[in-house]
C-alpha cells in the first residue's frame, strides 16, 4: 500500500517554467515582502494596523513622486546639453598670420576713366548747388575738361534736400510713404536720393542725416552702375605696382620677395596686398616674440585724386587674419595714420566649439546649404555675404558689385537692370533686420583662430630724422616724400609666443546623469540597480496577471453562456405506438420501481491483487488460462454473488 507521503507528493501540483500569481493582491504582497526597496515591507507587516498601513503607503507614494520629480529635473538638464569651458595655455613656435594692407585710394581704371571723370564733375556741381562748394585749387577741379561738363539730369539720380513739409519731394522719413515723422520742425532737413522700381511706379527715398554720408553713399551707388559695365578683364590688365604703395618690407630682419605677397583690388579701399598668404606652402614662422621677429612695412599714404568722394580717410587699411581666410577689410580691418609708426602686438587664440546637439557650428561648411562665393575656407562672414548675394541675384536678377558673383550672374547696372537700386536697398533693410534668414543659415566654424591685438603709436619720422629719411625714400621711389604726412610705418609681431586654447566639453553627459539619478534613488529608497530590475519585473508581472485575469473572465463568461444553453428544455417527438406501449407497462406493474439507467454495481473483492505467473510459455498458455479464469469468475459471480465476494480473485 502506498504511504500518505507518497500520495501527498503525487497530489502536489508541479511548478512550470513560468509561474504567475492568480491575483494582484498576491503579487503586491510578494513584491512588498521580498523587494529590496525600503519601506514597502512596512505596508504589509502593518496590514493589521490600518493607520500604519495608510501612513507607510502615503509616505511611499510621496517619496516615489519626489524622486521622479527629481528625475525629471535631471533629464531636463541633460537634454539642454550644457557645455563647460576649458582653457589651456601652450607655448611653442607659431605660424605668422597673413597681413593685408590697402591704400584707401580706390583705383581709377583706364577702361572707365571717362565715366568716372564725368561722375566727379557732376558731384562737384551737386556740392556747389547744395552746399555752395568750390574746390580750393581750381586746377584740381574735375570739370576743368570741358568734355566732362554735360547735362546729367537724365543720367544720374540727383541728390536732394528733403524737409518734413516738402510736399514736392514727399519727405518719406525712414523710407515710408505716409509723410509722418517724429520731427515737427519745418526747417529740419535731411539729404537723400530717390530710387524706383523698374516701372517707376513705386519709389522711396534713401535718407541720411549727414550730407557727408549721403554724398558718399550716393557716389557709391553711381560708382557701382559704372563699374558693373566694365569688362572683367579690366581688373587683371590694369593693376598698379606694389612699389607705388610699399616702400620697404621685412620679416624677421629679412627683406620680402615677390613670392611673399599677392595683390587684389578692393572696390572701396583700392589696391590691397596680402603678405604671407600661404599660397607657396611656406608660411613664415616666429621663433621668438618682439618687433624684430615680426613684419615691418613702410607705406606710402599720399592722398591723390583717384576717387576722393568714395574714400574720405587718409592712411592705410590693415587686417590681420589667418591663412586662406577671406579678407573683409570693411568689417575686420583697422586704419593707421600717416606720419605715425604703428606697432601692433598680437596674441593667438584658438576657439574650439562642440557641434551637433551641443551647439550650432560647422566643421568646414560642407553641411551648409549656401554656396561659398569666396575662394577661401569657410567663415561665417563669407557665408553671410554669399547668402545675401545669392538673394540679390534671385530677386533682383543681378549681383551687387562689392560681392563675388555666382556662376552665370552679372553685376547690376541701371542700363541693364532698371530699378535694381530699389530692389537692393529694400533687401538690404531686410538683411540688416535678419528677415532674410542668412544669419541663421550661417553658423560659426567649430574651430577658428583669432588674433588679439594691442596697438602702440609714436611719431615717425621724428623731427631730427625727418629730413634724411625723406631724402632716402625719395631716391628709392618715383614720388616726393618731403613731408611726414605721406608716409607711415607699420610693425606687426607676436608679443608672446604662448597661445590660449578655449574649448568646450559636455558638462552633463550620460555618466553624470546616471550617477545623479542613482544618488536620488539611493536617497529616497536606499536601493541599488537591482531594485530597478525588481521594478521592471513587477511591471512585467502586472501585465501578465492582467492578461490572466482578463482571459479567466472571458472563459467564465463563455462557460456561463454554454450552461444556459444546456439547461434549456427541448421537445422530443414520441411515436404513438411507443407511447401506448409505455402506458400498458405502467398499468400492468403499478408497484414496479422504474430504473433510470441500467448500471450494474461493481463486484466486491476482498483484494484486487492477482498472483502473477512466474513466466509465460512460448505458446501464450498463460493468456488462455487468464481468459478461462476470467470466464469462470464471471460465471461464478453471476450464479452466486455472496460466494464470489468471500473467495476473491483467483490467483494465477
Amino acid at each position: 500500500m502506498p504511504n500518505k507521503e507518497e500520495n501527498a507528493e503525487n497530489g502536489k501540483k508541479k511548478e512550470g517554467l513560468f509561474e504567475f500569481y492568480d491575483s494582484f493582491q498576491e503579487l503586491f504582497e510578494f513584491f512588498c515582502i521580498n523587494t529590496t526597496i525600503h519601506g514597502t515591507i512596512r505596508m504589509v507587516c502593518s496590514k493589521h494596523n490600518n493607520m500604519k498601513t495608510a501612513f507607510w503607503t502615503i509616505l511611499f507614494i510621496a517619496t516615489f513622486g519626489i524622486m521622479y520629480w527629481q528625475f525629471g529635473l535631471l533629464l531636463d538638464q541633460y537634454y539642454s546639453f550644457p557645455v563647460s569651458i576649458t582653457m589651456a595655455v601652450n607655448y611653442d613656435k607659431l605660424v605668422f598670420p597673413a597681413v593685408t594692407v590697402c591704400t584707401l585710394n580706390p583705383y581709377r581704371y583706364n577702361a572707365v576713366s571717362t565715366e568716372l571723370a564725368n561722375l566727379d564733375c557732376y558731384t562737384e556741381q551737386l556740392l556747389s548747388t547744395l552746399y555752395h562748394y568750390t574746390p580750393a585749387n581750381s586746377n584740381q577741379s574735375a570739370c576743368n575738361n570741358t568734355s566732362n561738363k554735360q547735362d546729367s539730369n537724365n543720367k544720374y539720380i540727383p541728390l536732394e534736400f528733403l524737409t518734413y513739409n516738402d510736399t514736392q519731394s514727399g519727405y518719406p522719413f525712414k523710407g515710408t510713404t505716409n509723410g509722418s515723422s517724429s520731427f515737427n520742425n519745418s526747417e529740419f532737413y535731411r539729404v537723400g536720393f530717390k530710387v524706383c522700381n523698374d516701372t517707376d511706379g513705386v519709389c522711396f527715398y534713401q535718407i541720411y542725416s549727414s550730407g557727408v554720408d549721403a554724398l558718399r553713399e550716393w557716389y557709391k551707388y553711381q560708382y557701382v552702375n559704372i563699374m558693373g559695365n566694365a569688362p572683367l578683364s579690366t581688373y587683371q590688365e590694369d593693376n598698379p605696382q606694389i612699389s607705388n604703395f610699399v616702400y620697404a618690407c621685412e620679416f624677421n630682419k629679412i627683406s620680402c620677395g615677390s613670392g611673399n605677397y599677392t595683390q587684389f583690388n578692393h572696390p572701396q579701399y583700392g589696391s590691397c596686398y596680402t603678405f604671407n598668404d600661404g599660397d607657396d606652402n611656406n608660411p613664415w614662422i616666429s621663433f621668438s616674440p618682439g618687433v624684430e621677429s615680426g613684419l615691418s612695412l613702410v607705406l606710402r599714404t599720399e592722398q591723390n585724386d583717384f576717387l576722393p568722394y568714395l574714400s574720405n580717410v587718409a592712411g592705410a587699411r590693415v587686417m590681420v587674419h589667418d591663412q586662406n581666410q577671406p579678407v573683409f577689410m570693411e568689417d575686420s580691418g583697422f586704419d593707421i595714420r600717416p606720419g605715425v609708426e604703428t606697432s601692433i602686438g598680437i596674441k593667438k587664440e584658438i576657439i574650439s566649439r562642440l557641434g551637433g546637439v551641443y551647439g550650432n557650428c560647422t566643421a568646414d561648411g560642407s553641411d551648409i546649404n549656401v554656396e561659398n562665393l569666396y575662394n577661401s575656407d569657410y567663415t561665417q562672414q563669407a557665408c553671410i555675404r554669399s547668402c545675401f548675394q545669392a538673394t540679390i541675384v534671385e530677386r533682383c536678377g543681378c549681383g551687387y558689385y562689392f560681392y563675388p558673383l555666382p556662376a552665370g550672374a552679372t553685376y547690376c547696372t541701371n542700363t541693364k537692370h532698371r530699378g535694381w537700386g530699389y530692389c537692393y536697398y529694400k533687401l538690404y533693410k531686410a538683411f540688416a533686420a535678419d528677415e532674410l534668414g542668412c544669419f541663421k543659415r550661417c553658423p560659426k566654424p567649430c574651430i577658428v583662430a583669432e588674433y588679439v591685438k594691442t596697438a602702440g603709436y609714436s611719431k615717425w619720422p621724428s623731427s631730427s630724422s625727418e629730413t634724411w629719411i625723406a631724402k632716402v625714400l625719395s631716391q628709392e621711389s618715383p614720388y616726393s616724400t618731403s613731408a611726414r604726412k605721406v608716409i607711415a610705418k607699420l610693425n606687426i609681431y607676436f608679443y608672446e609666443l604662448s597661445y590660449k586654447t578655449t574649448g568646450e566639453s559636455p558638462s552633463f553627459n550620460v555618466v553624470t546623469l546616471l550617477s545623479n539619478m542613482g544618488s536620488q534613488w539611493s536617497l529616497w529608497f536606499g536601493s541599488s540597480v537591482l531594485s530597478v530590475v525588481e521594478m521592471g519585473e513587477l511591471v512585467i508581472d502586472l501585465i501578465a496577471v492582467g492578461i490572466i485575469v482578463l482571459r479567466r473572465r472571458q472563459r467564465e463568461k463563455t462557460k456561463a453562456t454554454d450552461d444556459t444553453e444546456d439547461n434549456s428544455p427541448s421537445e422530443t417527438y414520441v411515436h404513438p405506438r411507443q407511447e401506448n406501449s409505455d402506458n400498458e407497462h405502467r398499468e400492468r406493474a403499478p408497484n414496479r420501481i422504474e430504473v433510470v439507467a441500467e448500471i450494474s454495481p461493481p463486484p466486491a473483492y476482498d483484494s484486487l491483487e492477482l498472483d502473477t505467473p512466474v513466466a509465460c510459455s512460448a505458446d501464450c498458455s498463460c493468456t488462455r488460462r487468464m481468459s478461462q479464469t476470467s470466464i469462470k469468475s464471471h460465471t461464478s459471480n453471476s450464479s452466486n454473488t455472496e460466494e464470489s465476494t468471500s473467495e476473491g480473485p483467483t490467483a494465477l
